[in-house]
């Protein structure tokens, strides 16, 4: 059972691709309000908004989906390409999620693995953007290109997860919980303190399961592989984020320290690039709900309804 506050929002389930989003919208669907899309990353569900939204929802309304293969919405079955866990295709599940919500423009934020759909979706639908924010990222692309021993030290999920299946599967299901508590706990700035036990309950009930876990490995199977070749392509075209973008990420992370994420987005982008570190590790949203919820409102708050 959820132990935290979600007044004003509606649980809804969309028929959108062949599949099922789930998502939290807001219910108040005041057309004065600008529409923003809050999108989570792994190993979480759109619950690590919870706090962030509660302090933005009067100003706009809110739609904090569960990626494809993540949370409630429809698992993944692997395939030999994994496109269907291809950021094109979740990009492609948002696009037609606002449509049935009848919105055309809007704009978006994106943590983790929400920030590389959220990428993909500006180059591939840039009529729909009004405005970007990632957090914690610098683009796929630079990252795998980066590649050395601390990084792969950093993130050794990112090279275990991509394994054929069923070895990842198999490892992470020997005890699931103690993985997720783990991810959820190392990339921190202070353990799992930032993690109320009733979020914590509902990472565990969505991520400990087989069809679960196997989703999240395709998502990261099609990052190294069929999602790079998107990037490429987009690269050789000259492609570039079309909207004004804000970069966050965690001063006490791996980003922070191995990258320089503001001048690789500033490459990626045809607008204007702003951003800075915050006082975090990587769950920047739930280490610090008030601040980010300010930084965004700041931020997106310029855009128009």
């Amino acid at each position: 059972m959820h132990t935290f506050d979600w007044r004003g929002f509606e649980a809804r389930d969309f028929a959108v691709n062949g599949i099922t989003l789930h998502a939290r919208v807001s219910a108040d669907w005041d057309n004065t309000r600008p529409v923003l899309l809050l999108q989570h990353g792994f190993p979480q569900t759109h619950v690590m908004w919870r706090r962030v939204a509660q302090a933005l929802q009067p100003h706009y309304r809110l739609v904090l989906p569960d990626l494809r293969g993540y949370g409630d919405s429809t698992k993944l079955v692997g395939q030999d390409d994994h496109a269907q866990a291809s950021k094109r295709a979740m990009a492609a599940d948002l696009v037609a999620l606002m449509d049935t919500l009848q919105v055309n423009r809007f704009a978006m934020c994106g943590h983790d693995r929400g920030g590389r759909v959220a990428h993909r979706l500006a180059l591939d639908h840039p009529d729909r953007l009004e405005r970007l924010c990632v957090i914690d990222i610098a683009p796929t692309f630079d990252m795998y290109a980066a590649t050395d021993m601390a990084f792969a030290r950093a993130y050794y999920h990112w090279f275990h997860l991509i394994q054929p299946a069923p070895l990842p599967e198999t490892m992470i299901g020997g005890d699931a919980r103690a993985y997720l508590s783990a991810k959820l706990g190392g990339w921190g700035a202070g353990g799992l303190a930032h993690i109320e036990p009733g979020a914590l309950a509902e990472y565990e009930r969505t991520f400990c399961r087989p069809e679960a876990i196997h989703s999240a490995c395709e998502d990261y199977r099609a990052s190294a592989g069929i999602d790079l070749e998107h990037d490429r392509i987009s690269r050789e075209r000259g492609d570039k984020i079309a909207c004004d973008t804000l970069v966050l990420w965690g001063a006490k992370g791996v980003v922070h320290r191995l990258f320089d994420p503001l001048a690789l987005w500033q490459a990626q982008c045809a607008a204007t690039v702003s951003g800075h570190a915050m006082d975090a590790g990587h769950f920047i949203p739930e280490e610090q709900p008030q601040a980010t919820a300010a930084e965004l409102h700041v931020f997106f708050g310029k855009t128009a309804p």
